[in-house]
């Protein structure tokens, strides 16, 4: 398999020292939040009226915790402790439902994240979709997604998620390397997941969506694309490529476990072109979809999003929220216990009111890194300036080959599930899109658009925390 890809071509830039700085997830990062006060659901509900919007529920349990995550969750919780936080889930979607009826509010995305949601028990699950459908209105085509992994995905718990009306699951593999699994320290082993999978397919989801990691300790270019090879046996829908980020208060960071960075680029490379001579579309960075097409144009920067748990993030215009950011087993357990104890719901304490620069921002980032890429006409419309003019690292990237002009029609949105009915509508829209190079060093571009107020919260918020401060903290892909 090898000598079919030695001749790849391989993007580098001398004056980069690695293309691996941050993720750019979503804009600003939570550790940019800070306490609010004054500040009420109430007064933001109008933004959820009617249809178009996503609901979000948080489930921050785990069996382990895998060397590398920084996500918000737990492990060693019994049931007991999961029974407490359903609880709590439920009296937050009553006091949420008395807020939306007035709104006609309809969900047309629902996800359920984590953590590991299927940690829970069979009688929990069903219990979270009870709840979820007796508290909200969803469109009567909506998505579904919800995360597992190999170790919690049953037969018995795959019913349940059909007869829930999932329509997309996303496994976390990382690998089909014993070797690569325990340096990364997941507590699966390759033939479970394969198991896992065969399961998982034989129930005919819409969308299976697998993750890997590159960029391991140890790790080949030759091993990552047995695992592709592998995972494109079992025909998935769409697969995630993640290069290996080793954060503050990882385990891995403990144990003085360090990313290949030196490997990394050239995997990136060899995985990209592997999975697109594979019938594969690249959309990002990290994302790659069993070819369908060209990718319909998304705007995302401007969606509603309301989330439930502890661990979550709402988007409602301006206003961002959600509980105050956690890495370690202490902090988020605190955070937990809160949680439950909490009597209103609808008081948000902790978040960022975003200033019209920051939303600015917000729009380039959201678009850039993913195709078909910025809007030119429609941030125009929005903004009422150039975004050459507002962020002029745009040209200087256009000049130095990460960014290219492209003009499509454009086509309807689904990630806000509405679109700008502006002049230009039918009058097709020029894009800025990340070339080949660009996609290949997405991590180095998007940091360099964080604000010099975000960037100088986020390094407070390191320092007070005690950590050594040495690069922006980023999180992994949430659906």
């Amino acid at each position: 398999m090898e000598n079919l890809y030695v001749e790849e071509s391989y993007v580098e830039n001398p004056n980069v020292d690695t293309p691996y700085v941050q993720y750019m997830y979503s804009y600003p990062h939570k550790t940019a939040y800070r306490p609010l006060k004054g500040v009420s659901l109430r007064e933001y509900a109008p933004l959820l009226k009617g249809a178009g919007h996503g609901l979000y529920l948080h489930i921050p349990f785990c069996e382990t915790k895998c060397g590398y995550c920084n996500l918000f969750s737990v492990t060693g919780q019994g049931s007991g402790a999961l029974d407490r936080y359903l609880e709590a889930v439920e009296r937050q979607c009553g006091q949420y439902e008395k807020l939306l009826t007035p709104q006609n509010t309809e969900f047309s995305a629902l996800t359920i994240g984590g953590g590991t949601p299927l940690y829970l028990t069979g009688e929990q699950l069903e219990r979270v979709f009870g709840l979820l459908e007796a508290h909200f209105h969803f469109s009567r085509e909506r998505e579904f997604v919800i995360e597992t992994a190999p170790e919690q995905t049953t037969e018995e718990k795959l019913a349940l998620l059909k007869q829930a009306g999932v329509t997309r699951v996303s496994m976390g593999i990382q690998s089909f390397s014993d070797k690569e699994l325990l340096t990364l320290r997941r507590r699966h082993s390759a033939q479970r997941a394969r198991e896992a999978l065969k399961l998982l397919k034989s129930f005919e989801f819409s969308c299976v969506n697998l993750d890997f990691i590159y960029g391991i300790p140890g790790q080949t270019r030759e091993s990552l694309l047995k695992s592709l090879q592998e995972a494109i046996y079992y025909d998935p829908d769409e697969i995630f490529l993640y290069p290996l980020y080793i954060k503050h208060g990882v385990r891995l960071e403990g144990e003085g476990v360090k990313p290949d960075r030196n490997g990394a680029l050239r995997q990136y490379q060899l995985a990209s072109r592997f999975l697109k001579e594979k019938g594969f579309r690249q959309d990002s960075m990290r994302r790659f979809v069993r070819n369908k097409g060209e990718r319909e144009f998304s705007e995302c920067g401007f969606g509603t999003s309301l989330a439930l748990g502890c661990g979550g993030r709402s988007y409602l215009g301006g206003l961002h929220f959600c509980s105050p950011y956690g890495v370690s087993q202490k902090e988020c357990l605190a955070h937990i216990k809160k949680y439950e104890g909490c009597r209103d719901y609808t008081e948000i304490t902790h978040g960022i009111l975003l200033s019209s620069e920051e939303i600015k921002r917000r729009f380039v980032i959201r678009h850039l890194l993913i195709r078909p890429g910025l809007p030119v006409k429609e941030y125009r419309m929005h903004f009422g300036s150039d975004v050459m003019e507002d962020f002029p690292v745009l040209k200087s990237w256009t000049e130095d080959g990460y960014v290219r002009k492209s003009r499509k029609e454009p086509e309807i949105s689904c990630g806000d599930r509405k679109r700008s009915e502006g002049p230009d509508k039918n009058n097709g829209e020029t894009y800025l899109t990340l070339t080949e190079k660009g996609l290949a060093f997405s991590d180095y571009l998007g940091p360099q658009l964080i604000s010099p107020q975000i960037r100088g919260a986020m390094k407070e918020w390191e320092e007070s925390h005690g950590r050594i401060y040495d690069a922006v903290p980023g999180e992994p892909e949430k659906l």
